[in-house]
């Protein structure tokens, strides 16, 4: 799959193999990325987000990027703050680092901590920017039904995704691809890309081009409630939002009161009052939409686990004619 060329001002760069990078990561997708960088350069300092309380027992538990470097031995720091935090700006600093790369780290880079490496900050984004900028650029591609999406290496600046386009590499969207699936191939997409970037910086051929701020699209991070289903939308649109929120916070919808997760949606023909069961078979539980139908495979009752729709429908006394709440 080709990389977009795209025309702008040059970046003077270093020779190979002399780059040295700094990493910013928390979550498990920028494992990838932190891997592809340090078989090919120096990683002389790892940044991600403190530790936090896990699980029932509320242990303290590094974020995976913190995990991994510590295995590896490699520099690492974990600010609970950035702005205004000198002996962060000094550790930084004193990393040496020529660029640093930042996916998935979660917090805004203020401009003292931005200007300290002398090729700034590049940020892998998981969008074709300046489509989808902000948190959610995966989930947010699969709730409006994208068919395409891609990775973006990007110069970062103060804004929310706002900086100068480096590199882009589009992405088809498999039909039955979640949150889930989109991400590990995003996760892919981006270690390769990154790799690319940064040989290129050090040759010093980048071409950076700033973005167009009236195409720009916005992707906020997922609350509970966008995981509520929609039952007036369109069969494709329900089965679209089960795709973008299968990670987090999934499909709730509400019946006779009691909360319920759904899972294995897929659109089906039929028709009937949005919300209202058409049937229930070995298959599933067909509900109809405000266009169409899904076929629902799992229901899951609060402080139960998953259960077929059809032995979850009859111990629940649930049946066709019965419609879940709007």
């Amino acid at each position: 799959m080709a990389v977009r060329e795209l025309p702008g001002l040059e970046l003077q760069g270093l020779e190979l193999p002399g780059l040295k990078v700094a990493f910013f990561g928390s979550p498990a997708f920028a494992l990838p990325v932190l891997e592809a960088i340090r078989t090919q350069f120096e990683v002389v300092l790892v940044v991600a987000q403190p530790d936090k309380p896990v699980g029932r027992g509320l242990r303290l538990t590094p974020p995976p990027v913190a995990a991994r470097a510590a295995e590896l031995g490699l520099p690492l720091a974990q600010p609970v703050r950035l702005r205004r935090n000198a002996d962060f700006e000094t550790a930084v600093r004193g990393s040496g680092a020529d660029v640093a790369v930042t996916c998935a780290y979660g917090k805004i880079l203020p401009a003292s901590v931005l200007d300290i490496p002398r090729y700034g900050f590049l940020n892998t984004h998981t969008s074709l920017l300046p489509a989808y900028r902000g948190a959610a650029p995966i989930q947010w591609a699969l709730i409006r039904g994208e068919s395409v999406t891609g990775t973006t290496i990007m110069q970062t600046d103060p804004g929310m995704d706002t900086g100068p386009i480096l590199l882009q590499e589009e992405l088809p969207i498999a039909p039955q691809w979640t949150s889930l699936d989109l991400s590990d191939a995003l996760a892919g997409q981006a270690a390769r890309l990154i790799v690319t970037a940064l040989k290129r910086l050090g040759r010093g051929d980048l071409v950076p081009t700033p973005q167009d701020d009236a195409a720009a699209t916005h992707a906020p991070m997922l609350v509970k409630e966008d995981g509520f289903v929609r039952w007036t939308d369109s069969a494709q649109s329900v089965v679209d939002r089960y795709r973008g929120v299968a990670a987090w916070p999934q499909t709730t919808a509400f019946l006779g009161g009691a909360r319920l997760k759904l899972g294995g949606l897929s659109v089906e023909e039929g028709g009937g009052q949005p919300g209202e069961i058409l049937g229930v078979d070995a298959s599933g539980m067909l509900i109809a939409c405000g266009g169409g139908a899904v076929r629902v495979q799992t229901v899951q009752p609060e402080t139960r686990r998953a259960q077929p729709a059809q032995i979850w429908a009859s111990s629940a006394g649930v049946g066709a004619g019965d419609r879940f709440e709007l």
